[in-house]
């Protein structure tokens, strides 16, 4: 993915989010994106403990289909807590759900 992908509907969408409780007393995120990177992934997969929750992502750059091995180029490593993973559970649901009133249904994998 290029680093000036247009992001807004996403970072809308976890800012209000995140920042939400007017005045409830629920600190204000300031996000530091100085030490991010961006990477490109095709390929995601999901492990699980009683601890964390394991996510990798990769490429898979075959040419041909119908082949008897498929190489998948890993790329990152997230683990998360089972909380932090919950988030992001409903966070990813709501921004498909938002991706496919705009464009239409994703094909379910």
């Amino acid at each position: 993915m290029s680093d000036k992908q247009d992001n807004t509907a996403t970072s809308t969408t976890t800012n209000s989010a995140a920042n939400s409780g007017g005045g409830s007393g629920v600190p204000k995120l300031k996000w530091d994106d100085s030490k991010m990177r961006s990477t490109y992934a095709n390929v995601c997969n999901v492990s699980s403990t009683r601890e964390e929750v394991t996510l990798l992502f990769g490429t898979n750059s075959t040419w041909h289909s119908g082949q008897k091995e498929v190489a998948i180029t890993l790329s990152d490593r997230i683990i998360l807590n089972p909380h932090a993973a919950k988030r992001l559970s409903v966070l990813l649901s709501k921004v498909v759900e938002e991706y496919e009133t705009r464009f239409g249904s994703v094909a379910d994998a």
